[in-house]
């Protein structure tokens, strides 16, 4: 199977997180099953929160490439070390806020404590309505650093508005700020849920609207698209490099499924299709 350049490594495995929940032994040996699979080109890193860490290093082949959700800024260093010495290539580092110090002086910190390791560690970032983005932003950009969007939940609320996440993904972009997403990223068009009715984000519509955002044009249109033919004719328009540059700044989601991100591809036309340009 091809996997076009524009999603290759775009799907994170975060099978043991919500709602997935998978047992880490069953999603481990799931992960080693799509790296061995057609679609291995579509399959980022393996997720695991930092309190899971040493369980996975029982379970995983030495060299597994992993990124680490971390719970506070002062927990980085540990999840460093507890790689490395694990045997395990880390990948990412995702990193939430929380505890004393302002936002910013916390974004610092974990600069500081990722070093020059060469995994530049995301944060995840406040709400737009949060007086603490716009510092967060700067302090992320000027460390280096790259962003977390939290685009569901298990909850309404957790869900951000075309708007809001339209906010956020403009901001990246014209800082030149790479940016991840995660959760509610369950299918590529944006959809209701049919069991909980959740307004939820689709990860083609947040391509495209990297590359509009790219190009300077608006992103709300385009990230409230429910066409999936519409939004897969557009992002096919595109030339390869917008569509390699909007990946760049668009890294990946994490996803509880890899299995669904590739259906939805296939049933697109996306894969295994010249329609996409970028594919070598």
């Amino acid at each position: 199977m091809s996997i076009p350049s524009p999603f290759r490594h775009l799907v994170d495995d975060a099978a043991i997180f919500p709602p997935g929940l998978a047992p880490l032994p069953d999603a481990v040996a799931a992960h080693a099953a799509h790296l061995r699979s057609g679609h291995a080109a579509l399959v980022g890193p393996f997720l695991v929160d930092a309190a899971r860490l040493d369980d996975l290093v029982d379970l995983a082949p030495a060299g597994l490439s992993v990124s680490v959700v971390v719970p506070a800024p002062d927990v980085v260093a540990d999840v460093v070390a507890r790689a490395g010495a694990a045997g395990l290539r880390l990948a990412g580092l995702e990193v939430k806020l929380g505890g004393a110090g302002a936002p910013a002086a916390q974004v610092a910190e974990i600069a500081a404590a990722a070093g020059s390791g060469g995994v530049p560690p995301y944060v995840e970032v406040p709400r737009v309505t949060d007086p603490a983005w716009p510092a967060v932003l700067d302090a992320v950009l000027a460390h280096g650093l790259r962003l977390k969007f939290r685009t569901g939940g298990t909850e309404a609320g957790a869900f951000p508005s075309e708007a809001e996440l339209g906010g956020w993904i403009e901001a990246a972009v014209a800082r030149g700020v790479p940016f991840k997403c995660t959760a509610g990223l369950h299918h590529a068009v944006r959809h209701t849920g049919p069991a909980t009715g959740f307004e939820h984000h689709g990860y083609l519509n947040i391509l495209l609207a990297t590359a509009r955002a790219l190009a300077g044009a608006p992103v709300e249109p385009v990230l409230a698209e429910r066409d999936g033919p519409t939004l897969a004719r557009e992002v096919s328009l595109l030339p390869p490099d917008a569509l390699l540059a909007a990946r760049a700044a668009f890294t990946s989601y994490g996803s509880c499924s890899i299995l669904e991100p590739l259906e939805d591809l296939t049933a697109l036309h996306l894969i295994g299709t010249t329609d996409v340009r970028t594919t070598d």
